[in-house]
């Protein structure tokens, strides 16, 4: 960039940052009010509008957002063997996080509530109703592998390479050598160049991001709400109505307020570190004192399962399966992860400079989706043998969807009882919290165009969303799942803001190892070749 044009864009910025983006603020707080006044206005027009929309974009676009997923994976994994790939990220030659506070962090971040939520419940759900890719019969030992298999898939390398792979390396490339700032817009930068760094589309980009954030996010915020609220009340006879959910959502608000606006060196970091520590604690007290060797030969199996029927499953279609069961598992969990796709990886990208590009690759769409089928084993795994020997039953909850009933019944029947079940309750509540923190800054950051933003700007969002999740559920828990079924919709814009990813990713990684002397420039190959 010259002087001047560097000038200019470090003074649109410094407005920016300081007022916001006005077409990403009008944009995403519009939707906010109107879904909230629609809602309070009729009901169910709103929820049969989504449902509707739900169920067209399931069946028509489902299978568009599979390939995404795999595409993603398979180039984000290619790309990390390359040599390309041992370019670092942010023009630093260390790290500026260390190791392990890293990784917390992204485990924290893209785990977070929706994961621990589902840990317990689907895998159950899955051994008491057979999924489409598997034969075996529901509730016998053979059925184990299958349940755990599908669990993985929901949870493993496709969601978590969507999440911050390629996108990340764009937007790494984007921001630290060309200097434009972090926004779902910058993902766009190489395709459309200037134009849509400028004015109303890159700000319609980017509040079409926001939105698909914060309606991912409240669902989770919401349903913590309601599963604490149950937990009291199960374990201490406390009220379960909406006056507990309500102090539930204040407290845990203030938790991620504060924590986003003591930024990632601070907050977000000691809440991440802690959180990762509770959770190490947890696994290790399921491992050793819950059915050790059940859960050791379910992880082996059921892991084997997921790498043999891995394209069985990543590719069934509603030809191949229930419709139903399709839209409310695969292409459901498959778009909440598309809709977090854009800030997710504007996160990874801003926590992992000085790391190298086959580091950060390998850390988002393999280490972690590993961690993620270890904590689902633990929770879900014991749940399937407390189950299986009749020492719970969760057919009738899990039918119905109730999975704040599943965490905690299976916690209860945990060694330690009572004790799991209110650690378990607690991790819950600050996973959900570093999300809530993570995506309060992410969306200042989009909205400001700065990765330092204003910590009102921070607090802001984070209040809005308890906000909003409140609101709900006064209304209804209804509203939430409509909220969710939203979520799916809202993918429909943000994959297309991720598609050019599949290509823009690498090339950014081999211009990042040609700037960093790692490559040989193309005059040089050249050269190189005639000699």
């Amino acid at each position: 960039m010259s002087n001047d044009s560097a000038a200019s864009h470090s003074s649109s910025e410094s407005n920016t940052s300081r007022w916001g983006d006005p077409v990403v603020l009008g944009v995403s707080i519009g939707f906010i009010v109107l879904f909230v006044a629609m809602s309070l206005y009729d009901i169910d027009m709103v929820a049969n509008g989504i449902s509707a929309g739900f169920a067209w974009t399931a069946r028509t676009l489902g299978s568009f957002f599979q390939l995404l997923l795999l595409l993603t994976f398979f180039i984000g994994i290619g790309l990390a063997m390359t040599p390309a790939a041992n370019a670092r990220v942010g023009n630093r030659h260390t790290p500026e996080i260390s190791t392990f506070k890293w990784l917390s962090i992204i485990m924290c971040t893209l785990l977070a509530g929706g994961g621990v939520f589902f840990a317990a419940g689907e895998p159950v759900y899955h051994f008491v109703v057979t999924p489409p890719a598997f034969d075996s019969e529901a509730g016998s030992a053979e059925a184990v592998a299958g349940a755990l298999a599908q669990s993985f898939m929901h949870w493993g390398f496709l969601a978590w390479a969507v999440l911050g792979s390629l996108t990340a390396v764009v937007l790494a490339h984007s921001h630290y050598v060309k200097g434009q700032p972090l926004r779902p817009r910058t993902l766009l930068y190489p395709v459309l160049g200037e134009s849509v760094m400028r004015g109303w589309l890159g700000g319609l980009v980017d509040a079409l991001c926001v939105i698909a954030v914060v309606a991912g996010t409240v669902g989770p915020i919401g349903f913590l709400a309601t599963q604490v609220s149950f937990g009291l009340h199960e374990l201490f006879g406390f009220s379960q109505g909406y006056a507990t959910q309500l102090v539930v959502l204040g407290v845990l608000g203030a938790v991620y307020v504060t924590s986003a606006v003591t930024g990632i060196q601070r907050g977000i970091q000691f809440l991440s570190r802690f959180n990762v520590f509770l959770a190490l604690a947890i696994a290790v007290a399921i491992f050793l004192l819950g059915p050790t060797l059940f859960l050791t030969n379910a992880y082996l199996q059921g892991f084997g399962e997921y790498l043999s029927s891995f394209f069985t499953m990543a590719t069934m279609t509603t030809e191949t399966a229930p419709a139903w069961w399709m839209q409310w598992w695969t292409v459901f969990f498959f778009a909440w992860f598309i809709g977090y796709g854009p800030l997710m990886a504007i996160f990874v990208a801003r926590i992992s400079r000085g790391r190298t590009i086959r580091q950060m690759i390998l850390a988002v769409a393999v280490m972690a989706p590993i961690a993620t089928t270890i904590w689902f084993t633990l929770l879900g795994g014991s749940g399937i043998f407390y189950q299986m020997n009749g020492m719970i039953d969760l057919g009738e909850a899990l039918n119905n969807f109730q999975f704040d009933v599943a965490t905690l019944t299976v916690a209860q029947a945990l060694p330690g009882g009572t004790f799991m079940a209110l650690a378990i309750l607690l991790l819950t509540t600050i996973f959900v919290a570093t999300t809530g923190d993570s995506m309060s800054y992410a969306i200042a950051v989009v909205g400001t165009g700065h990765d330092d933003p204003n910590p009102f700007i921070r607090a802001f969002w984070g209040v809005a969303m308890a906000l909003m999740a409140a609101i709900l559920l006064y209304m209804g828990s209804g509203q939430i799942s409509v909220l969710q079924q939203f979520i799916v919709i809202t993918a429909i814009p943000v994959s297309l803001v991720l598609l050019p990813s599949l290509w823009t990713g690498p090339q950014a990684a081999y211009a990042m190892a040609r700037e960093q002397g790692l490559l040989l420039q193309p005059k040089e190959n050249k050269e190189h070749a005639r000699s």
